[in-house]
């Protein structure tokens, strides 16, 4: 049987790491401290997973010093205290063992820095099924989803990987529009944070992580 995708991209909030609680929390402390109202719950949630600069930015409405400032402050919290007040979504692990155990070409594509991406992903014993952990640049010039995926069929393909038909796992607006750019289908992560209508557009849907394995690897169904 010919598999469906040579190479698969993975978001990683929402997607591989329930995430939400420590980002919340970082982004709660963020704004006390630079003196800016909290937003409500609902929110601050839909602020999980796009990029950050982008949420300070357009979302609060922050200037370019005022995002970077912000930056700042909750960069140094969320790497001490939220970036490991996560779980592992159930059976996420099961699912990259063996897509890896089947040699298929990995690696995230998120819009979390690379530097909390791999200590999340170490502190799951995850980061051995990827071959790359791509996402964000630590200074966050690359950060829009566009350009992370771009990097991550880069990182791919210059290591002698098939990226001829890849797709990206994800879960919100911004995965499907940033692979799209690329011409990259998306699988929707239905456990995730987005809503239905951000599935619109996508191959297919997952409800739970075991769910993307006869989508992804249908000859190990």
């Amino acid at each position: 049987m010919t598999r469906p995708y040579t190479a698969i991209l993975f978001d990683l909030d929402g997607t591989i790491s329930d995430s939400a609680p420590g980002i919340l929390e970082s982004m709660t402390h963020t704004f006390r401290t630079v003196g800016v109202p909290v937003p409500d719950h609902a929110t601050l949630m839909s602020f999980v997973g796009p990029p950050i600069m982008d949420t300070f930015k357009t979302a609060m409405g922050m200037d370019d010093a005022g995002a970077e400032r912000t930056l700042a402050v909750y960069r140094e919290h969320y790497l001490s205290h939220g970036a490991l007040d996560s779980a592992m979504f159930p059976g996420i692990d099961v699912v990259l063992r063996t897509l890896h155990e089947a040699g298929m070409p990995m690696s995230t594509a998120t819009s979390k820095p690379e530097t909390p991406a791999t200590v999340i992903l170490d502190y799951y014993g995850l980061t051995g099924y990827f071959d790359f952990v791509t996402g964000a640049s630590d200074d966050e010039v690359r950060s829009a989803k566009a350009d992370v995926v771009a990097e991550a069929l880069r990182r791919l393909g210059a290591a002698g990987h098939d990226v001829s038909r890849p797709v990206l796992v994800g879960d919100r607006l911004h995965d499907v529009e940033g692979a799209h750019v690329h011409g990259v289908p998306v699988v929707f992560a239905e456990w995730g944070y987005g809503s239905p209508a951000e599935a619109e557009s996508t191959v297919a849907s997952a409800a739970t992580p075991l769910d993307l394995l006869p989508i992804l690897l249908p000859d190990a169904a």
